[in-house]
């Protein structure tokens, strides 16, 4: 999660960002028309970070490799902020996959993550909640299955090593990020060092989210991250599946894509 913007102080000094980027919304609509079919998987499942499952094989996947303003990922060597605004260079290990299944008590999603390293809290207990998990590698997913209500979501990240953490969501003036939110979901990950690519399962109860009676061609809204890389905020790497073209934070839901649960 991109929660420092490069260059604040230089923006905030020419009044181009409030002094509080995530207290400021920006746009009260939809405008991403980006698409993913969630299909209903057979059974439910546990999450055991096993991509080769029939119903993962059979899913739509969607891919990204971008910033989240759109750009290239990669910041260059010699001019790393520069390069990593200006979109010029690419990175060859920020591939990433993800899909999406559901059944009458669950959706479930799959990522694929290429890397070239891992940066992970090390040592710590992997079955608690990890506040701050966003400063290490990390995949995300910000659900709203209530797209009535825009600026009302639910976060869950998930790093290479199982840590986890998920929020409730609430922006607008008073925003609250809510990590004493309990979803239950449950969640398991690979790390394959032969072919560089981590692999994380998530399982999220519908219930917790106020959610049931799920039909097909239900559509809701999300969108999709990753954190990638070592150092601060200005060395990573912050990827998005809809883009988010002022590129400051991830929270930003007017720029959430459809997830479309389908048969």
């Amino acid at each position: 999660m991109f929660r420092r913007l490069v260059f604040c102080a230089i923006l905030i000094e020419l009044g181009l960002l409030h002094s509080n980027p995530r207290v400021v919304e920006s746009a009260e609509t939809y405008s991403a028309t980006v698409k993913l079919d969630a299909k209903r998987a057979p059974a439910d499942f546990v999450p055991d970070a096993d991509l080769s499952k029939r119903a993962w094989v059979e899913a739509k996947w969607a891919e990204f490799d971008r910033n989240m303003s759109g750009k290239a990922s990669h910041p260059d060597d010699k001019t790393r902020v520069a390069s990593f605004m200006s979109g010029k260079a690419s990175h060859p290990d920020d591939k990433t996959r993800v899909a999406s299944l559901w059944t009458d008590k669950y959706i479930y999603f799959a990522f694929s993550c290429k890397y070239d390293s891992l940066n992970v809290f090390e040592g710590e207990d992997i079955s608690k909640e990890r506040w701050e998990l966003w400063n290490r590698d990390v995949a995300e997913v910000f659900l709203n299955p209530q797209p009535d209500r825009l600026l009302h979501y639910y976060e869950f990240e998930v790093a290479p090593n199982n840590q986890w953490i998920d929020l409730e969501i609430t922006r607008g003036e008073k925003p609250n990020h809510d990590a004493g939110w309990n979803s239950g979901f449950e969640h398991a990950t690979h790390i394959d060092s032969a072919t560089h690519v981590w692999t994380a399962e998530m399982r999220i109860p519908l219930a917790s989210m106020n959610v049931s009676g799920v039909k097909p061609d239900t559509k809701w809204r999300a969108n999709f991250f990753r954190a990638a890389g070592q150092g601060d905020d200005t060395g990573r790497r912050f990827l998005a599946w809809s883009n988010i073209p002022e590129g400051t934070t991830f929270h930003m839901p007017s720029r959430f894509g459809i997830l479309r649960l389908v048969k």
